[in-house]
Protein backbone atom coordinates (compact mmCIF):
# COMPACT_ATOMS: atom_id res chain seq x y z
CA UNK A 1 0.00 0.00 0.00
CA UNK A 2 1.29 3.40 -0.82
CA UNK A 3 2.33 4.73 2.68
CA UNK A 4 0.80 7.90 3.94
CA UNK A 5 2.95 11.13 4.27
CA UNK A 6 3.96 14.22 6.02
CA UNK A 7 2.28 16.18 2.53
CA UNK A 8 -1.30 14.87 3.66
CA UNK A 9 -2.50 17.80 5.17
CA UNK A 10 -1.54 19.52 2.05
CA UNK A 11 -4.84 19.96 -1.15
CA UNK A 12 -4.97 17.35 -2.82
CA UNK A 13 -4.57 19.27 -6.22
CA UNK A 14 -3.26 22.83 -6.62
CA UNK A 15 -3.59 23.84 -10.55
CA UNK A 16 -2.47 27.58 -11.39
CA UNK A 17 -2.50 28.80 -14.67
CA UNK A 18 -2.10 25.53 -16.21
CA UNK A 19 -1.67 25.92 -19.92
CA UNK A 20 -0.64 22.72 -22.58
CA UNK A 21 -0.64 23.23 -26.28
CA UNK A 22 -0.20 20.92 -29.33
CA UNK A 23 1.63 22.95 -31.59
CA UNK A 24 -0.51 26.32 -32.67
CA UNK A 25 -3.58 24.50 -31.11
CA UNK A 26 -3.88 25.27 -26.97
CA UNK A 27 -5.71 22.49 -25.30
CA UNK A 28 -5.63 23.84 -21.83
CA UNK A 29 -5.58 27.87 -21.09
CA UNK A 30 -4.96 29.07 -17.97
CA UNK A 31 -6.62 26.63 -16.12
CA UNK A 32 -6.69 27.13 -11.97
CA UNK A 33 -8.39 25.56 -9.15
CA UNK A 34 -7.99 23.73 -5.75
CA UNK A 35 -9.50 21.04 -4.40
CA UNK A 36 -9.15 19.83 -0.89
CA UNK A 37 -8.29 16.32 0.39
CA UNK A 38 -11.56 14.07 0.42
CA UNK A 39 -13.32 16.25 -2.49
CA UNK A 40 -14.73 14.43 -5.79
CA UNK A 41 -14.24 16.89 -8.24
CA UNK A 42 -16.30 16.10 -11.86
CA UNK A 43 -14.90 17.53 -15.05
CA UNK A 44 -17.34 18.50 -17.68
CA UNK A 45 -17.41 20.30 -21.60
CA UNK A 46 -17.79 19.75 -24.46
CA UNK A 47 -15.97 17.49 -27.24
CA UNK A 48 -12.27 19.26 -27.63
CA UNK A 49 -12.70 21.66 -24.24
CA UNK A 50 -9.57 19.81 -22.61
CA UNK A 51 -10.95 17.42 -20.77
CA UNK A 52 -8.97 14.54 -21.42
CA UNK A 53 -5.73 16.89 -21.67
CA UNK A 54 -6.25 17.72 -18.21
CA UNK A 55 -6.42 13.97 -16.91
CA UNK A 56 -3.46 13.41 -18.77
CA UNK A 57 -1.75 16.10 -17.00
CA UNK A 58 -2.63 15.24 -13.40
CA UNK A 59 -1.66 11.55 -14.26
CA UNK A 60 2.13 12.50 -15.50
CA UNK A 61 1.02 11.44 -19.08
CA UNK A 62 1.39 15.07 -20.74
CA UNK A 63 3.82 17.54 -19.42
CA UNK A 64 1.87 21.26 -19.13
CA UNK A 65 3.38 23.98 -21.68
CA UNK A 66 3.15 26.63 -18.65
CA UNK A 67 1.68 26.88 -15.03
CA UNK A 68 1.79 24.64 -11.74
CA UNK A 69 0.50 21.90 -10.92
CA UNK A 70 0.89 20.25 -7.29
CA UNK A 71 -0.57 17.13 -6.06
CA UNK A 72 -0.84 15.87 -2.46
CA UNK A 73 2.05 18.85 -1.72
CA UNK A 74 4.49 17.44 -4.89
CA UNK A 75 5.22 19.31 -7.60
CA UNK A 76 4.57 17.30 -10.75
CA UNK A 77 6.90 18.29 -13.00
CA UNK A 78 10.17 18.09 -10.54
CA UNK A 79 8.72 15.02 -8.79
CA UNK A 80 6.37 12.91 -11.26
CA UNK A 81 7.96 9.66 -9.32
CA UNK A 82 5.95 10.95 -5.99
CA UNK A 83 3.23 11.95 -7.82
CA UNK A 84 2.90 8.85 -9.84
CA UNK A 85 2.77 6.41 -6.34
CA UNK A 86 -0.08 8.71 -5.07
CA UNK A 87 -2.65 8.26 -8.22
CA UNK A 88 -4.62 5.71 -9.80
CA UNK A 89 -5.80 5.97 -13.07
CA UNK A 90 -8.67 4.52 -15.31
CA UNK A 91 -8.20 5.87 -18.64
CA UNK A 92 -10.03 5.21 -22.08
CA UNK A 93 -7.27 3.65 -23.25
CA UNK A 94 -6.79 0.42 -21.03
CA UNK A 95 -3.84 -0.30 -19.47
CA UNK A 96 -4.26 -4.05 -19.36
CA UNK A 97 -2.53 -6.43 -21.15
CA UNK A 98 -4.95 -8.96 -23.38
CA UNK A 99 -2.51 -11.85 -23.33
CA UNK A 100 -1.82 -12.03 -19.66
CA UNK A 101 -4.63 -13.32 -17.33
CA UNK A 102 -6.35 -10.84 -14.60
CA UNK A 103 -4.32 -12.24 -11.96
CA UNK A 104 -1.67 -12.04 -13.87
CA UNK A 105 -2.33 -7.91 -14.56
CA UNK A 106 -2.91 -7.16 -11.44
CA UNK A 107 0.19 -8.85 -10.05
CA UNK A 108 1.94 -7.28 -12.56
CA UNK A 109 0.87 -3.74 -11.05
CA UNK A 110 1.15 -4.66 -7.67
CA UNK A 111 4.94 -5.26 -7.77
CA UNK A 112 5.35 -2.28 -9.66
CA UNK A 113 3.80 -0.25 -7.51
CA UNK A 114 5.76 -2.25 -4.18
CA UNK A 115 2.49 -3.40 -2.70
CA UNK A 116 3.85 -5.41 0.46
CA UNK A 117 1.87 -8.34 -0.01
CA UNK A 118 0.73 -8.48 -3.93
CA UNK A 119 -1.00 -11.70 -3.87
CA UNK A 120 -3.24 -11.07 -0.80
CA UNK A 121 -4.02 -7.44 -2.33
CA UNK A 122 -4.97 -8.90 -5.98
CA UNK A 123 -7.04 -11.14 -4.82
CA UNK A 124 -9.14 -8.79 -2.55
CA UNK A 125 -8.95 -6.69 -5.49
CA UNK A 126 -10.64 -9.35 -8.00
CA UNK A 127 -13.25 -10.02 -5.26
CA UNK A 128 -14.59 -6.73 -5.09
CA UNK A 129 -14.76 -6.54 -8.67
CA UNK A 130 -16.71 -9.98 -8.77
CA UNK A 131 -13.67 -11.29 -11.26
CA UNK A 132 -12.36 -13.94 -8.78
CA UNK A 133 -13.67 -16.86 -11.14
CA UNK A 134 -12.57 -15.41 -14.44
CA UNK A 135 -8.56 -14.89 -12.43
CA UNK A 136 -6.93 -17.53 -14.54
CA UNK A 137 -8.45 -16.10 -18.17
CA UNK A 138 -7.01 -14.60 -20.26
CA UNK A 139 -8.23 -10.60 -20.63
CA UNK A 140 -8.43 -10.52 -24.57
CA UNK A 141 -11.34 -12.93 -23.51
CA UNK A 142 -13.49 -10.20 -21.32
CA UNK A 143 -16.39 -8.27 -22.18
CA UNK A 144 -15.97 -4.85 -22.32
CA UNK A 145 -17.77 -4.48 -18.93
CA UNK A 146 -15.30 -7.07 -17.48
CA UNK A 147 -12.47 -5.52 -18.88
CA UNK A 148 -13.14 -2.27 -17.28
CA UNK A 149 -14.13 -4.07 -14.22
CA UNK A 150 -10.21 -5.19 -14.01
CA UNK A 151 -9.10 -1.74 -14.96
CA UNK A 152 -10.70 -0.16 -11.69
CA UNK A 153 -9.22 -3.02 -9.63
CA UNK A 154 -5.84 -2.42 -11.70
CA UNK A 155 -6.26 1.50 -11.16
CA UNK A 156 -6.63 0.78 -7.49
CA UNK A 157 -4.78 -1.78 -6.67
CA UNK A 158 -1.86 0.36 -4.76
CA UNK A 159 -4.38 2.05 -2.45
CA UNK A 160 -3.83 5.12 -4.24
CA UNK A 161 -4.68 8.61 -2.94
CA UNK A 162 -5.54 10.04 -5.52
CA UNK A 163 -8.12 8.42 -8.11
CA UNK A 164 -8.38 9.81 -12.08
CA UNK A 165 -11.11 8.58 -13.83
CA UNK A 166 -11.90 9.43 -17.47
CA UNK A 167 -15.49 7.90 -18.38
CA UNK A 168 -16.31 5.17 -15.99
CA UNK A 169 -18.88 4.65 -16.69
CA UNK A 170 -18.67 4.25 -20.47
CA UNK A 171 -19.62 1.46 -22.26
CA UNK A 172 -20.51 -0.34 -19.24
CA UNK A 173 -23.37 -2.55 -18.50
CA UNK A 174 -25.86 -2.58 -15.74
CA UNK A 175 -24.68 -4.74 -13.70
CA UNK A 176 -20.80 -3.23 -14.14
CA UNK A 177 -22.47 0.36 -13.54
CA UNK A 178 -24.03 -1.15 -10.21
CA UNK A 179 -20.60 -2.69 -9.11
CA UNK A 180 -18.76 0.61 -10.22
CA UNK A 181 -21.28 2.61 -7.89
CA UNK A 182 -20.08 0.79 -5.12
CA UNK A 183 -16.68 0.81 -5.57
CA UNK A 184 -17.20 4.98 -6.07
CA UNK A 185 -19.20 4.79 -2.85
CA UNK A 186 -16.06 3.04 -0.94
CA UNK A 187 -13.43 5.39 -2.44
CA UNK A 188 -14.32 8.26 -1.19
CA UNK A 189 -13.23 8.02 2.17
CA UNK A 190 -9.92 9.04 2.89
CA UNK A 191 -9.21 9.38 -0.98
CA UNK A 192 -9.86 12.11 -3.91
CA UNK A 193 -11.41 11.65 -6.77
CA UNK A 194 -11.66 13.64 -10.34
CA UNK A 195 -14.21 11.79 -12.77
CA UNK A 196 -14.35 12.87 -16.66
CA UNK A 197 -18.06 12.75 -17.61
CA UNK A 198 -20.21 13.49 -19.94
CA UNK A 199 -23.38 12.00 -18.04
CA UNK A 200 -23.87 15.57 -16.29
CA UNK A 201 -27.26 14.05 -13.93
CA UNK A 202 -24.82 11.78 -13.15
CA UNK A 203 -21.14 13.27 -12.48
CA UNK A 204 -23.13 16.08 -10.98
CA UNK A 205 -24.65 14.22 -8.25
CA UNK A 206 -21.82 12.16 -7.50
CA UNK A 207 -19.15 15.11 -6.79
CA UNK A 208 -18.50 17.96 -4.32
CA UNK A 209 -17.10 20.14 -6.68
CA UNK A 210 -17.81 20.94 -10.44
CA UNK A 211 -15.46 22.18 -13.50
CA UNK A 212 -16.80 23.01 -16.18
CA UNK A 213 -14.33 23.88 -19.17
CA UNK A 214 -14.85 25.36 -22.28
CA UNK A 215 -12.36 26.09 -25.10
CA UNK A 216 -9.67 24.59 -22.11
CA UNK A 217 -10.00 27.41 -20.21
CA UNK A 218 -12.34 27.41 -16.71
CA UNK A 219 -15.35 28.21 -17.20
CA UNK A 220 -17.39 27.21 -13.71
CA UNK A 221 -15.00 25.72 -11.11
CA UNK A 222 -17.13 25.79 -7.45
CA UNK A 223 -19.04 23.37 -5.01
CA UNK A 224 -21.90 21.93 -6.30
CA UNK A 225 -23.82 22.07 -3.28
CA UNK A 226 -23.75 25.81 -3.65
CA UNK A 227 -25.44 25.41 -7.40
CA UNK A 228 -28.75 24.39 -7.91
CA UNK A 229 -28.59 21.61 -11.01
CA UNK A 230 -30.80 23.42 -13.43
CA UNK A 231 -28.79 26.40 -13.68
CA UNK A 232 -25.58 24.22 -14.17
CA UNK A 233 -27.02 22.37 -16.48
CA UNK A 234 -28.51 25.73 -18.30
CA UNK A 235 -25.14 26.70 -18.35
CA UNK A 236 -23.50 23.78 -19.45
CA UNK A 237 -25.84 23.36 -22.74
CA UNK A 238 -25.38 27.22 -23.32
CA UNK A 239 -21.76 26.74 -23.92
CA UNK A 240 -21.71 23.28 -25.80
CA UNK A 241 -25.10 24.50 -28.24
CA UNK A 242 -21.88 28.23 -28.88
CA UNK A 243 -18.92 25.95 -29.17
CA UNK A 244 -20.45 23.17 -31.60
CA UNK A 245 -18.88 22.65 -34.64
Amino acid sequence: MTSRSPEDAAPALEVAGLSKAFGARKALEGVGFELEQGAFLSVFGHNGAGKTTLLRVLATLARPSAGTVRVLGYDLKEQPDEVRERIGLLAHRSLLYPDLTAEENLLFAARLYGVADPAQRVSQMLATVELSARRHDAVRSFSRGMAQRLSIARALVHDPQLVLLDEPYSGLDPHAAQILDGLLADMRTGRSIVMVSHDLRKGFDLCTHVLLLSKGRTAVFARSSGLAFDDFSARYHGLVGREAP
